[in-house]
């Protein structure tokens, strides 16, 4: 079952997030995953949330995107992200195929 990490980021340091940028991609790949969204236009449609920079990724299961976050190969990067932003980051369990949304606690 699909499984999304949703990530909101304020770069403090551009030029080291640049790097990183480059960096992070090649690893999600690496552990089936991809970019869904990434620092698009984002606009509240309720409430206060406000975030300069949202980033969307999708991974086969939750289980991949624990592996990647936890990874030697990630390890560097989440470094450079870590020293670069202030981020705030989960991780989201899609529902099952011809799941009963309402179903869901």
């Amino acid at each position: 079952m699909s499984a999304y990490v949703v990530v909101e980021v304020t770069v403090k340091d551009p030029e080291t997030y640049e790097r990183y940028k480059v960096l992070a991609p090649p690893t999600i790949g690496l552990y089936g995953g991809r970019y869904l969204a990434r620092g698009g236009l984002t606009e509240a449609l309720e409430g206060g949330w406000k975030p300069t920079r949202l980033v969307l990724l999708e991974f086969p299961s939750v289980e991949r995107a624990r592996a990647w976050w936890n990874s030697p190969e990630y390890a560097p990067a989440k470094a450079m992200r870590q020293a670069s932003a202030d981020t705030d980051m989960v991780l989201l369990e899609a529902l099952p195929p011809g799941a009963d949304p309402a179903a869901r606690k």
